[in-house]
């Protein structure tokens, strides 16, 4: 983990190429204080490693993010009102890459879509 203490993994379910993990958000941890002081906002650079290292974990691979074809933030998550979100993955290998298409959301909100490529370093 690039953050140490940021989230902890409450449920990780993988099924062939699929999968959907379930995020429990510190609201306590120090990232938040800085972004942004009164008014906690998960950063998007964080979600999107948080992404690779769920990639990672699915594949048992290393990664490196190459292309974000598609990266669409469509709500803002307050760790204060909403600590635990879903992430679901759908994964597959072309080559020397990983794919991924992603959704990140808290209740019935989705705040982020992306599309990636994951250069695979071993």
């Amino acid at each position: 983990m690039l953050i140490e203490g940021l989230y902890s993994v409450i449920h990780f379910e993988q099924e062939a190429q699929n999968v959907t993990a379930l995020i429990k958000l510190h609201k306590e941890h120090a990232v938040f204080k800085g972004h942004f002081p009164g008014n906690p906002v998960m950063p998007g650079v964080c979600m999107i490693q948080m992404i690779k290292e769920l990639t990672e974990q699915a594949t048992g691979k290393t990664l490196f993010l190459s292309v974000a074809s598609n990266i669409k933030f469509m709500a803002i998550i307050n760790p204060e009102k909403n600590d635990t979100i879903q992430l679901t993955l759908a994964i597959s290998e072309v080559e020397e890459f990983i794919k991924v298409k992603n959704t990140v959301s808290f209740e019935d909100t989705i705040a982020l879509k992306l599309s990636a490529s994951f250069k695979i370093l071993s």
